[in-house]
């Protein structure tokens, strides 16, 4: 029991079996910990108001003994129940009367599992608690008898749990459920989500994580006609489960990949508007055919084997409009030209962004390199975003002003952008260089901000940095707004979100949000 009580995430047998194969229980633990963190922390939120409680409820009636809440219309009765903020709470309005039990059971379905884990038990969920929360969901699944708005069953360790699993999907499907997300609590990894999913077809969203996915022959005959919204995290599949996915989805607008491996993903649809790619192991990724796609981020693409890096290939996609993080180690594929320092032509230019972000090692020669023809390549783009990376192995041969000058003699690559942030800087050689020659050739800049690195994770000077960067903002070519912000983020800089990177209420996914330190 002791042994147990030390892991999230594995029982006794397999922390054995982790420690038999040479491996670190206790570090595969965390690993899947940190993981499941960044899923959670990306699901679509609950359709509930904070802060409603059963108390409102069971207080209103009026100071005369009234109880005129319960005369409302049927309607704004079961509108009422549906946004209280735990399943609990709407299960417990029953208890009210045989109206109000009547009013819960007309009442779509929001449900949570993380809301009926037992509170003594503390979070994260572990092995121990994973049956009492199996049997409450299947009580509640059982009981209602739908519509289901919108369900999340996220921590459960459902490889002993299986047969519910298979019974869960059968009724999700029959009763309706529009809003689903299912995360395995691992381990194994290799929890097989059964076909049944594929045979949902009223899903306008789904989240799947921690899962190995049916092979494409499941596939065969299954359609999402109402699926707007597909994450797919930490989970095993076979090549051209996600192209089929997508295929079939006809009215898919986003499409957010976390933390998988895949061979290839090709994208052909009529409908995407976004699609991200966080901590993900892929060899190829080609926009082929997307006439509505908006959004394209790779945000920490994993090495492939033999330390390659993701190949990107941009075809046809005439409104892409925000594209970020683009590495300079990255092999990109416009149409049908490999980006290669001192490219420019034509047929590698992309006129539709508007908005780049790019992730450069200052300290690197080949990566630093890269920027102008990378600007060269989006000549349109007004707002431009530098992640400074961290150099896992510098050259030390930094290229500071000079070599900016003379690799923008006449075409002035940076004069058009209006709107410039740059993250994690350390006040290294190569940063400077670059922010004296933004800011003495951005002529049409209105704002600019520079974020430190947070000085815990780095061993400059935050006051040698600062002074830096306001150096480098005197000789500015435009008047514009010049803001120095602080960092207390993770060295490398904050994750990625998936839920901004899919907001269309922000027009610039990749704007700062840091505090001023």
């Amino acid at each position: 029991m002791a042994e147990q009580a030390r892991f999230f995430n594995m029982d006794p047998a397999t922390a054995a079996d982790a420690r038999r194969k040479g491996c670190d229980p206790h570090t595969l633990d965390q690993a899947a910990e940190s993981m499941l963190c960044y899923i959670y922390a990306n699901l679509p939120s609950l359709p509930v108001y904070e802060g409603t409680w059963l108390a409102a409820l069971a207080s209103s009636a009026s100071p005369d003994g009234v109880d005129r809440i319960s005369r409302l219309p049927p309607e704004l009765l079961s509108n009422i129940v549906s946004r209280l903020p735990s399943v609990k709470d709407a299960a417990r309005t029953a208890v009210l009367s045989s109206h109000w039990r009547r009013v819960w059971l007309s009442t779509p379905l929001v449900l949570a599992d993380a809301q009926l884990h037992p509170e003594a038990c503390g979070w994260p969920p572990t092995p121990a608690t994973s049956p009492a929360v199996t049997a409450a969901v299947s009580r509640i699944l059982d009981a209602h008898p739908g519509p289901f708005r919108c369900v999340h069953l996220v921590c459960s360790h459902m490889s002993a749990h299986r047969a519910r699993l298979a019974r869960w999907l059968q009724l999700l499907a029959a009763k309706g459920v529009q809003d689903l997300a299912l995360v395995n609590r691992p381990w194994p990894r290799d929890v097989p989500l059964p076909a049944t999913l594929f045979a949902v077809t009223t899903l306008t969203r789904l989240y799947v994580g921690m899962w190995t996915l049916p092979g494409t022959a499941a596939l065969r005959g299954a359609s999402f006609p109402h699926l707007h919204e597909l994450g797919l995290g930490c989970v095993e599949m076979e090549q051209g489960v996600v192209d089929s996915l997508v295929a079939r989805s006809p009215v898919l607008e986003v499409l957010n990949i976390l933390g998988c491996k895949a061979v290839r993903l090709r994208l052909v649809s009529q409908s995407l508007r976004c699609v991200q790619i966080s901590w993900s192991r892929m060899e190829d990724v080609a926009v082929v055919k997307a006439p509505l796609l908006e959004r394209l981020i790779l945000f920490r693409p994993c090495k492939i084997a033999g330390g390659m890096s993701t190949r990107l290939r941009i075809g046809d996609a005439p409104k892409l409009h925000a594209f970020g993080y683009l590495e300079p180690g990255q092999v990109l594929k416009v149409r049908d030209t490999i980006i290669m320092p001192g490219i420019a032509s034509a047929s590698t230019v992309v006129t539709s962004v508007k908005i780049l972000s790019l992730n450069v090692c200052f300290g690197v020669r080949s990566d630093v390199q890269m920027v102008p023809t990378f600007l060269r390549c989006f000549p349109n783009a007004k707002r431009l975003h530098i992640m400074s990376k961290r150099c896992t192995e510098p050259t030390g041969n930094y290229l500071t002003l000079q070599f900016w000058e003379e690799s923008d003699p006449e075409e002035n690559l940076v004069s058009r952008i209006t709107v410039m942030s740059f993250r994690e800087f350390t006040g290294d050689p190569g940063e400077v260089g670059f922010l004296e020659f933004f800011f003495r050739s951005a002529r049409a800049l209105e704002t600019a901000s520079v974020s430190m690195a947070n000085p815990r994770f780095t061993p400059f000077s935050t006051q040698e940095a600062y002074a830096k960067v306001k150096r480098s903002s005197r000789i500015m070519a435009s008047e514009s707004n010049m803001v120095v912000l602080g960092s207390t983020g993770p060295a490398g800089g904050n994750m990625w979100s998936l839920k901004d990177g899919a907001d269309f209420s922000f027009h610039d996914p990749f704007s700062e949000v840091e505090v001023v330190g």
